[in-house]
């Protein structure tokens, strides 16, 4: 059956629709492309996106699934036709041709680990097979600080000098990339021993008291003693745990319920608390036991020393992209001067959980996110922390 005139024109009227799609979008990113100006600019920005590229992939230090994404990258950079990153140990990636030298690289590269100076092996130098004969390599030292840690190696048919810098320059923007790595694991390893300071203040104070409370319910109410213990024995557990640098703000109060009912064994009606949590920000990713002590410090500086009852009100916000928590107690107040000694870490003073908490805050989202204090003497204590509801790559 023929095709009737309406269809025919529709069929046209899209053919020239997607015609000028097609020629849009072409006269679009050739306006972008000319954009950048003259060849040098193209140039710088594709040497840019090339090592930003690569950067990523070496963030976590060298390692094979890193450095086998970044030696495809550094090779087009080079415009060689093979590269090589090693550790100290051996290839932890090969990227292009002449692979049949994979094996004799580490021998290849010995004295350039020994004693970090580039190497240029011309073709003579490789070996007399058919195929590794073409070819000539820089060997250069990747140095984090004083240590040589690896190598990077650029093979092509002739070893000019041209290769030769390029291949240092980008031995030592490697090197760079692995110092970054190791700052951020010396940074982990930080957190993790702050973390075990406030454990070990944790341990003495808070322990001692609390048995001395639950043995003091074992003869006139052994069931609350029973409780008590469970209890204890909860809070313990959670707070000594050995995985995790971050938990949930909803673990994080029910840590702090069970402290708070071990408290009140002790002092009885003299800690009240009130509670206001929004249930939307339960699921907040926090430090771990970055609010205990906040807690712990409103009991034992704020209250602990105040005739009478005291209260803390404990409440949980959502603030847009923040889950917003104050901590604030009536009791008997801080010297703001003296507070801001020991957050700068002037002094230690009897507030080591404050400036703990106050560091890793820092440390993790910024210096814009340490803790908000409000306080004077006789006038209790406020603690305001802000944390992003969002925070891709930290897992609870």
């Amino acid at each position: 059956m023929p095709d009737s005139p309406l269809l025919t024109a529709a069929a046209v009227a899209v053919i020239v629709l997607a015609i000028a799609v097609v020629v849009g979008v072409g006269i679009k990113l050739l306006r972008s492309f000319r954009e950048l100006g003259t060849d040098a600019e193209r140039a710088t920005y594709n040497t840019l996106h090339a090592a930003s590229s690569a950067g990523q992939h070496l963030r976590t230090g060298l390692n094979p699934a890193g450095a086998a994404k970044a030696s495809r990258q550094l090779r087009n950079l080079l415009g060689c036709d093979a590269l090589a990153i090693t550790d100290t140990a051996g290839v932890l990636a090969w990227d292009g041709a002449a692979e049949e030298l994979k094996p004799r690289l580490m021998e290849l590269a010995a004295d350039v680990l020994i004693g970090g100076r580039t190497a240029v092996l011309q073709a003579r130098d490789l070996g007399t097979g058919h195929a590794s004969g073409s070819f000539a390599a820089v060997i250069a030292p990747v140095r984090a600080g004083s240590r040589v840690v690896g190598v990077v190696a650029a093979f092509a048919p002739a070893a000019g000098a041209g290769l030769v810098r390029a291949t240092s320059e980008v031995a030592d923007w490697v090197a760079v990339q692995v110092e970054l790595a190791e700052l951020d694991a010396s940074r982990t390893l930080l957190m993790e021993a702050e973390v075990r300071a406030l454990r070990a203040q944790i341990s003495p104070h808070f322990i001692y008291n609390s048995l001395n409370a639950i043995a003091s319910f074992i003869n006139t109410d052994p069931e609350r003693a029973r409780e008590l213990v469970v209890e204890f024995a909860d809070f313990t557990r959670y707070s000594f745990r050995r995985h995790g640098d971050f938990t949930t703000l909803a673990e994080e109060l029910r840590c702090i319920d069970r402290y708070l009912l071990l408290e009140r064994a002790r002092f009885g009606d003299r800690v009240q608390v009130s509670l206001r949590i929004a249930p939307e920000v339960l699921s907040t990713v926090i430090p771990f036991l970055s609010l205990q002590p906040l807690v712990e410090n409103a009991v034992r500086h704020g209250l602990e020393a105040k005739e009478g009852a005291g209260h803390i009100t404990i409440t949980a916000n959502d603030s847009g992209a923040y889950a917003e928590v104050t901590i604030e107690d009536d009791g008997v107040g801080m010297d703001p001067a003296e507070l801001q000694a020991m957050l700068a870490g002037h002094h230690d003073g009897d507030h080591v959980g404050l400036r703990n908490v106050d560091a890793r805050l820092r440390q993790v989202y910024g210096d814009q996110h340490g803790l908000v204090i409000e306080t004077a003497p006789g006038e209790g204590t406020l603690i305001t922390m802000r944390v992003p509801k969002s925070q891709p790559g930290h897992d609870a």
